[in-house]
């Protein structure tokens, strides 16, 4: 499922127009973001939670000419499926 995929039916779920569901999504990932930028975990009772981790520099190499490069330290997100979303998924 795509993002258009996932917005039109979630337009549908809500009870709302797709422009709505656009909206609600885009605030989502600004609030997610700026979470993520503070190094702050986004927990949601039930559904997950999005941690950012630090992934430090390491020496990576390239599979087409087999020369090592670095690549650098950056910063990702880990998501743990809560305990309803599994039970959901499991049932």
């Amino acid at each position: 499922m795509n993002k258009a995929d996932f917005i039109s039916k979630l337009a549908v779920e809500m009870n709302t127009s797709q422009q709505q569901s656009r909206e609600f999504m885009k605030a989502f990932q600004v609030v997610l973001t700026k979470a993520m930028k503070q190094d702050t975990p986004v927990m949601l009772q039930g559904f997950g939670a999005f941690t950012p981790w630090s992934q430090k520099e390491r020496i990576g190499r390239n599979p087409h000419t087999g020369i090592s490069c670095a690549i650098p330290a950056r910063t990702s997100v880990k998501f743990k499926p809560g305990k309803f979303l599994l039970k959901e998924l499991n049932s």
